[in-house]
């Protein structure tokens, strides 16, 4: 019997949340897809899909994982100060191995004097992608609709800089079906930017309205100024550059960088994007 070809489709992050959704669904369409991971005895055990092992900085590993890989869903690495070298070189595995293409994760409004410190990681990332030859699409996602219950403190209270910013937070599973879009067919992809963001864009007091509505108990918000949000994160003890990426998360929305509203989402999916309520509505089950 002749063994199966390898699959040249590359998925990222599989063992993460929005990787896992993407895999999961290619999973469901037949896709046949390789999982990269560090820990590839933790990719989830999908039909069609394979795991090798390449972790985001290990050069030869990821050149090894990536042989015979025409597309790769790139999500980017986790949150570290050598994350933009992790990139680079992941980048630089995927060109020596003969990648084609790659959809990249990026950030919305990535930018070298972004307000968001990690989305200027992500501006150094695309720029590095668009020098290296590999046709690319990139996906600017907003900031994640499922984390906005994570900001509420125990007392109920979204504490930060934000002001009366307003942001157009983005369900994972949008993100995910938007992917699984451009993966069907990336060339007629290649060289976009798509911002995927969510229906509407939301200040912090609307957000807070809403979680309360759907999580049946009073949720508010308290602007805080820059140097009040340090102060009351400093007990984390948290390395300087991730309060940096904290608490330049508000002042993202506060200078208004993550407020427009794109119609990404819905025309590659055929269908509207979810709502913060949708999101909450369907986290509560």
């Amino acid at each position: 019997m002749t063994a199966s070809p390898e699959p040249t489709l590359v998925v990222t992050g599989a063992t993460g949340r929005l990787g896992g959704r993407v895999a999961r669904r290619l999973a469901e369409r037949g896709v046949a897809q390789r999982l990269l991971a560090r820990s590839p005895e933790r990719a989830p055990a999908l039909p069609g899909a394979t795991a090798a092992r390449g972790g985001y900085g290990e050069f030869d590993a990821v050149v090894r994982a990536l042989g015979g890989a025409r597309t790769v869903f790139m999500v980017s690495a986790s949150e570290s100060v050598d994350r933009v070298a992790e990139h680079r070189s992941f980048v630089d595995a995927a060109v020596e191995a003969g990648v084609e293409h790659l959809v990249y994760v990026s950030f919305f409004g990535a930018a070298p004097d972004a307000a968001f410190t990690l989305a200027r990681d992500h501006f150094h990332t695309e720029e590095h992608i668009r020098a290296s030859g590999l046709a690319y699409t990139f996906l600017r996602d907003n900031l994640y609709a499922e984390i906005v219950p994570e900001l509420v403190g125990e007392d109920g209270v979204i504490r930060g800089p934000a002001g009366q910013g307003r942001a157009a937070f983005v369900s994972q599973d949008d993100i995910a079906d938007a992917a699984v879009a451009v993966l069907a067919g990336p060339a007629d992809h290649s060289g976009i930017v798509y911002d995927l963001t969510g229906p509407e864009s939301l200040t912090l007091d609307e957000a807070a309205s809403i979680l309360s509505e759907r999580l049946g108990r009073t949720v508010r918000y308290l602007p805080e100024t820059v140097e009040e949000a340090y102060a009351s994160r400093a007990s984390y003890g948290a390395p300087p550059w991730q309060l940096d990426a904290w608490v330049s998360t508000y002042t993202a929305i506060a200078a208004g960088e993550l407020d427009a509203v794109s119609d990404a989402v819905p025309r590659l999916t055929g269908r509207p994007a979810k709502s913060l309520a949708d999101v909450v509505r369907a986290t509560r089950g």
